[in-house]
């Protein structure tokens, strides 16, 4: 089956305007501060969102988001909003990863890696927990990290990333990240706490790629 095309709008990078290539996207909003994109199933919607607003959809997907939410359990209750969340993406016909980790109470971005060849999205949300724990350290913060994976939030807890992956001449660089990772939490000791986001309940991590 071949793959979906999907529209993206940049309102603001170093280029704005409708992509068709991830990539080419990319260019325009890594490393730029503040930038706004989404993306769009069809040409379509992404002609019609240019001409509008970024928060508008932010807001609408927000808005769809709660009415999708389930009645959430006392012992769950709401994300702590003065915290980050970090996120990775895995590009199933690549094998490229990346991640990055945001500020919840704002949605502004604090740190984006990649893209690494031949990773997998295990390796990519425990590189963006201990990233942003040395993050955090850096700023003599104690606040508390979200992720929405339980495989590398138990990597940490472990300070060991127990991934079967093998080591190519492509992934090296992902490999030596990982050693200086592990070798960081062998290290260092750490007051923030590592917090499960449940998505059932409080929608999608805001740290997500918005590549679903």
């Amino acid at each position: 089956m071949a793959k979906k095309t999907k529209f993206y709008v940049v309102w603001q990078g170093r280029q704005t305007g409708i992509f068709t290539d991830w990539r080419e996207c990319e260019a325009q909003i890594k490393g730029f501060d503040d930038a706004q994109f989404k993306s769009f199933d069809s040409l379509q919607e992404a002609e019609a969102a240019i001409q509008r607003n970024y928060w508008e959809f932010v807001a609408k997907k927000e808005a769809a988001q709660k009415q999708s939410m389930k009645v959430v359990p006392a012992s769950i209750g709401k994300p702590i909003k003065n915290s980050i969340a970090v996120d990775a993406a895995w590009n199933t016909a690549t094998g490229d990863m990346e991640y990055q980790g945001v500020y919840l109470a704002t949605g502004v971005r604090i740190f984006l890696q990649g893209p690494f060849k031949d990773a997998t999205n295990n390796i990519g949300e425990f590189l963006a927990i201990v990233h942003g724990l040395a993050y955090l350290q850096k700023k003599e913060s104690d606040l508390p990290i979200y992720s929405d994976s339980r495989t590398a939030i138990s990597w940490v807890k472990k300070k060991h990333a127990n991934t079967k992956l093998e080591l190519t001449p492509r992934n090296k660089p992902v490999f030596e990240m990982l050693q200086r990772a592990e070798r960081w939490l062998a290290t260092n000791s750490f007051p923030n706490k590592i917090l499960k986001w449940e998505t059932e309940y409080w929608g999608e991590n805001p740290a997500d790629f918005g590549r679903k």
